[in-house]
């Protein structure tokens, strides 16, 4: 039984001192120490981490006397345990490994448009599209693709476009836009799969591709943001240009340099 006893995480002494408990009951320290024939400091300090096992069990006397826990309460209780730390390692471990977010940089214009490509045909419930009228006509054709394919496809332009997609939003331009050296764009697929880069004539075409929650969180407010705006400017457009001015030049004047 010792064996046994210590295949289920109990000592050799701490086994012995079990067993003697099962065959007398309710003895103190001093009497275990003479049945299992080791020195009464150890047998002590191993029946305070059978107590604290919960495989022995203590009587207040004169002096303490111990009580071995019978074998199938043990038993069931070890079970019950085990069962519970079970479920919670497979819960915690077996789930698939966390991976780093990614990030990849595409530059030229036949990676650009293979990334677009890419990113847009492997989407299947969601595609945001924040881009140039100039250049909306580079994923056009991916995107009608996708709508066809029952892909919910909503493109925000910076400037009017002619394109037989559902839903189109466009943002009028003020004269400040037309000095950008680049024209940015965003694809956010799925809600998890972002490619955001730049098109322009005196910079090199490139786009980062990534699954960092932070930009996707990012682009994820620039939506929010740009849905509200573009519903209270069709709402209220003259009360706001009377309060605030054309394009909101009495808000942000102050933080013109900023934006430059």
């Amino acid at each position: 039984m010792i064996e046994e006893l210590r295949s289920i995480g109990l000592s050799d002494l701490e086994a012995r001192i079990y067993l003697a408990l099962l065959e007398e009951p309710e003895i103190s320290g001093y009497e275990v120490a003479k049945r299992v024939s080791v020195s009464r400091t150890n047998v002590y300090a191993a029946l305070r981490a059978l107590t604290d096992k919960g495989v022995c069990r203590t009587i207040e006397a004169e002096p303490v006397l111990y009580d071995a826990v019978p074998i199938a309460e043990l038993i069931r209780t070890m079970k019950t345990r085990f069962d519970q730390t079970s479920r919670l390692l497979l819960q915690e471990l077996d789930a698939p490994p966390k991976k780093a977010a990614s990030f990849y940089s595409w530059k030229g214009e036949q990676a650009l448009r293979q990334a677009m490509d890419r990113v847009i045909a492997n989407s299947e419930r969601s595609i945001i599209v924040d881009v140039w009228s100039e250049d909306f006509q580079a994923m056009e054709e991916a995107l009608l693709d996708a709508e066809g394919r029952g892909v919910r496809v909503i493109v925000m332009t910076i400037g009017k476009v002619h394109t037989p997609l559902k839903e189109v939003i466009t943002h009028l331009r003020s004269a400040d836009w037309e000095g950008h050296i680049s024209r940015k764009f965003s694809v956010l697929a799925d809600g998890k799969a972002a490619l955001i880069g730049s098109f322009g004539k005196t910079v090199k075409l490139s786009a980062l591709e990534t699954d960092h929650p932070s930009i996707i969180e990012l682009l994820k407010n620039g939506f929010y943001h740009d849905l509200v705006g573009e519903r209270i400017e069709r709402d209220f457009g003259d009360a706001l240009a009377e309060n605030y001015g054309k394009d909101y030049e009495k808000i942000i004047a102050s933080y013109r340099e900023l934006l430059a």
